[in-house]
């Protein structure tokens, strides 16, 4: 960030940690800047004036300032805190889900656009388009990870080059697609697809962004689809993550029991 008194710049919080007795410290998304770490000072008093801009998932514009190794906020003002996502603690959940995992491919200090519009459309899909949640979380992982320069090569059987692999499998730790003989015996981590989970996940890398959420999928195709993001995600980079879990967990309480 350039050495200057004060920035305007707009971000989304992707995660608030408590200090002393009213402050905060946000860590900011934003698209010239990558990560951001703010001292929100008095965020946690009802009076502050940029309390709202201050939680996480709220989109806003912020004036900051720099002092020494740290960012300090001076103004911010709230632009979308998608209030309809936030009345369903599902949806809330994943969305938490979509923050941290941005977070964990983002790099601090750089150039962000294409992660942050991406994070933006997708909480937009939550909180807006009536799409299955399996569906909106698949394209959400398929995509983040395509955007940080992890993006799988589904164009065609890595192997023996069948633009329409034979019962298709992604290879989630190599990030390749096979057809399911190519793939052999040890063929990494895989994730069996089908022709419509296929599709769908060429739909996703290789589509227009503003399109990403625009299909859908019958639920035997979606289920491959939604194992295969989350195994895609684990293998490549070797990590949980505590808000997926506590996704699930929200989701599983909400099942009948028999």
């Amino acid at each position: 960030m350039a050495a200057t008194p004060y920035i305007v710049t707009r971000g989304i919080v992707l995660r608030e940690t408590e200090t002393r007795e009213s402050d905060k410290i946000l860590t900011l998304l934003t698209a010239e800047y990558g990560k951001l770490s703010v001292i929100a000072r008095g965020a946690r008093r009802k009076n502050c004036r940029f309390a709202a801009a201050a939680q996480t998932l709220a989109f806003s514009e912020w004036t900051l300032y720099r002092r020494g190794e740290w960012c300090y906020a001076d103004e911010g003002a709230t632009i979308a805190l998608f209030e309809g996502l936030r009345r369903e603690l599902p949806r809330l959940a994943l969305g938490f889900y979509f923050a941290e995992l941005t977070e964990t491919v983002t790099g601090s200090e750089e150039e962000s656009g294409a992660l942050l519009s991406h994070l933006l459309n997708g909480l937009y899909a939550l909180d807006t388009l009536e799409k299955p949640e399996a569906l909106v979380r698949s394209a959400f992982e398929f995509r983040a990870l395509a955007l940080a320069g992890y993006e799988p090569l589904a164009d065609a059987c890595a192997v023996c080059g069948r633009s329409d692999p034979q019962e298709p499998v992604l290879d989630a730790l190599q990030g390749v697609v096979r057809c399911r003989d190519c793939a052999g015996p040890d063929g990494g981590r895989p994730a069996p697809l089908c022709a419509g989970s296929l599709c769908a996940l060429r739909h996703i890398l290789y589509g227009p962004p503003r399109r990403l959420y625009s299909f859908t999928l019958a639920p035997p195709a979606l289920e491959r689809l939604s194992r295969a993001a989350e195994l895609f995600v684990s293998a490549q980079l070797d990590r949980g993550f505590q808000t997926l879990d506590f996704y699930k967990s929200v989701r599983a309480a909400e099942q009948p029991s028999n």
